[in-house]
């Protein structure tokens, strides 16, 4: 008994020692404000407009949908495997324009875990090769020698490493190595900064693969890796509490939600990051979907790593989310902001104020700026909204973006569709290189 009592104090000493990154309760009056601003998105139900990061959002929160969760999975299904997999008859899916593409499918096999389901049978097992040859494409991207860059992302190689592994599907060593080498070597830097989000995805990928026990030839580099992605999330943290910025914070809140370390540092820094959370929550910095998706998780104590065994039995919570009360249209003349819209990385520059309506979006002043003349941009659809891929008919090549520039030089968080300028404010269009 003597031993025994030395070896249970040891433990305890131990534990004690190990700080984990919790979350305490947030307002549920404020987290149920959050979720309905997923309600509107959960009516368009069009494959441009579908997005299974919200649901798996849902899933992982307490706050539920009713019937509008179980259309919109059902819409998922219909759209998502019509257009990756073609009817039974033939292949040509040339009707889905755009195709979902790999961080697209990714999310998808989540959000099929996320309804307790193991992706299976013949139609399973085609949409599990599609991912893998994905994965392998980008892997022959990047190159023997990691020389190379993806042709997506390394946060969409994470995100669909993850997805295989909550479904228990087993990837190659080699494509495994390929984003462990990422990690070890800083290739998910990006314009000179850590792109947290990314290595979050990457340390939450590494996670499973841990607890799964996949890949055992390479399990002392996994272990390795995600105490480098916590140390570099902790490293990032900004002195107002965010890691990295306000909309990577969910994310990597995921990622040290999973990941004990000794020492009382990582619970501080979590706490600092509520904080800062609670602030951005009450100041309405929450709009994109994609994001709220990616924070419900952290509000409820909830990671994608636990989609590995998704709790199937318990009641996820009696808040069910209903539409925010509308405020009827004013009749007065809506007052008018001036923004002043530059393009200056072109051959011939463009220069112009715009007046619309206070609360446009910046995607409403370009819009403007277009009925206006002498000003042209297309967007692209994607998961976080519209985006900016054309300006003055200039598409942006490869490992080249449209930056949104506030005056004198601060680069936007927000897309076009979120952002809101104030009145005066110069916005810049930059295109740049990465």
């Amino acid at each position: 008994m003597g031993h025994l009592g030395a070896f249970l104090f040891l433990l305890g000493a131990l534990g004690a020692l190990t700080e984990i990154c919790e979350i305490p309760e947030v307002d549920s009056q404020l987290v149920a404000k959050l979720g309905q601003h997923l309600l509107p998105w959960m009516d368009q139900l069009s494959l441009e407009h579908l997005n299974p990061s919200i649901y798996v959002g849902l899933r992982l929160s307490s706050l539920q949908a009713g019937f509008k969760e179980d259309l919109y999975l059902h819409s998922l299904k219909l759209d998502y495997q019509q257009c990756l997999l073609g009817s039974d008859s033939s292949d040509d899916n040339s009707d889905c324009q755009p195709k979902p593409s790999m961080g697209q499918l990714a999310l998808y096999l989540l959000a099929l875990r996320a309804n307790c389901e193991f992706v299976g049978g013949r139609k399973g097992d085609r949409l599990v090769s599609q991912l893998k040859r994905f994965l392998e494409d980008e892997k022959r991207a990047i190159g023997h020698n990691h020389q190379g860059h993806p042709h997506t992302s390394y946060y969409q190689y994470g995100l669909s490493i993850l997805a295989l592994c909550v479904h228990q599907k087993r990837v190659h060593d080699s494509v495994v190595g390929k984003l462990l080498h990422a990690v070890e070597h800083d290739q998910h830097l990006y314009q000179g900064h850590l792109s947290v989000d990314t290595a979050a995805m990457a340390g939450l990928a590494f996670t499973c693969l841990e607890r799964s026990n996949f890949n055992p030839d390479q399990r002392i580099r996994i272990s390795m890796a995600i105490g480098t992605v916590r140390e570099k999330i902790l490293r990032a943290q900004s002195p107002e509490g965010h890691f990295g910025n306000v909309y990577s914070t969910p994310l990597a809140l995921q990622m040290l939600m999973t990941s004990p370390m000794p020492g009382v540092e990582l619970g501080t820094a979590c706490l600092k990051a509520r904080a800062a959370l609670l602030a951005s929550l009450q100041g309405g910095a929450f709009q994109n979907a994609l994001m709220i998706s990616q924070l419900l998780p952290v509000l409820n104590h909830k990671t994608y790593v636990d989609l590995i065994f998704p709790d199937c039995l318990t009641p996820r919570g009696t808040a069910m989310l209903e539409p925010a009360t509308e405020i009827p249209a004013q009749t007065l003349v809506p007052e008018m902001i001036s923004v002043t819209l530059k393009v200056l990385s072109l051959m011939l520059p463009y220069e112009q104020s715009i007046s619309v309506p206070v609360g446009s979006s910046l995607e409403d002043v370009l819009k403007k700026a277009q009925e206006q003349g002498g000003f042209r941009y297309e967007t692209q659809a994607t998961l976080s909204g519209p985006y900016l891929n054309s300006v003055m008919g200039n598409v942006a090549g490869e490992r080249e973006f449209w930056q949104l520039i506030r005056e004198p030089n601060t680069p936007l968080l927000q897309g076009i569709a979120d952002y809101r300028p104030k009145d005066g404010e110069n916005i810049e269009l930059r295109l740049v290189r990465w």
